[in-house]
């Protein structure tokens, strides 16, 4: 079975921009129907590095569409893209995030049932998200996010990633570290589900062990035999429990 990276996702509903840049846009579906619909903001992965983008994510946006859930699947710069890493990633993340009261005004969805989920890198940017308080959030959803970024960096995850990312080691920019490490950012007011596969040898699952147990308001999804991308395709055994998640 090819990997879910290879195969080309349905087409957005609508592609929007959420800001000046190039990268600051979104892919917007909406459910069949009136509405309101209840609204997912998705995150995608690919260790905050240029060569992954939101296409991958299409698949799981659009299986939630069939659910009755509109997604604001968010595109932001990464690093190799100008402005890309640490602080310019999550400034584009609060823009998305913030655009969604914006898109409300004319798209039929609910902003009292809004959730913010990630998936690895995405993982940590949705958690940091919900930490900011700028919009209210039902959950914020890490599927095998890398929750704490001292740990990733001292995993060398990712060939190096994330102090890429940060510009730095923990022990060079520790301030860059406690201000975008969710870990570090807890306690987080929204509600927190960790979603994470126990094969996982891209991120492993001991960092959401590390998240949960450091929580006190983390709901976790222990998925025995799972690997990274087996929480994000639909053609996965384990879909069935991620959608019914994510469009609790």
């Amino acid at each position: 079975m090819s990997g879910i990276l290879d195969i080309p996702a349905p087409a957005a509903g609508r592609r929007i921009p959420y800001g000046p840049e190039a990268l600051h846009f979104g892919d917007l579906r909406l459910p069949a129907g009136a509405g309101p619909h209840p609204l997912l903001i998705f995150i995608h992965g690919g260790f905050w590095r240029a060569r992954r983008n939101l296409e991958y994510a299409g698949h799981l946006c659009a299986t939630l569409a069939e659910r009755g859930v509109a997604s604001w699947n968010i595109e932001y710069r990464r690093v190799g893209d100008s402005g890309g890493g640490f602080p310019g990633t999550l400034d584009d993340v609060l823009m998305a995030g913030r655009f969604v009261e914006e898109l409300a005004q004319s798209h039929p969805f609910d902003l009292t049932r809004v959730t913010v989920a990630g998936h690895s890198a995405g993982g940590q940017l949705a958690l940091w998200l919900a930490a900011q308080e700028c919009l209210p959030l039902r959950r914020a959803i890490s599927l095998a996010g890398v929750t704490d970024l001292r740990r990733g960096s001292e995993l060398h995850l990712g060939d190096g990633a994330i102090d890429d990312f940060m510009g730095g080691s923990p022990a060079q920019v520790g301030a860059a570290y406690r201000a975008a490490s969710p870990i570090d950012l807890l306690p987080i007011r929204t509600p927190q589900l960790m979603i994470h596969g126990t094969l996982d040898d891209v991120v492993p699952v001991e960092l959401s062990d590390r998240f949960a147990a450091a929580s006190q308001n983390c709901e976790f999804l222990r998925l025995e035999g799972a690997d990274h991308f087996d929480i994000v395709d639909p053609r996965s055994r384990f879909w069935p429990a991620v959608i019914e998640e994510l469009a609790r």
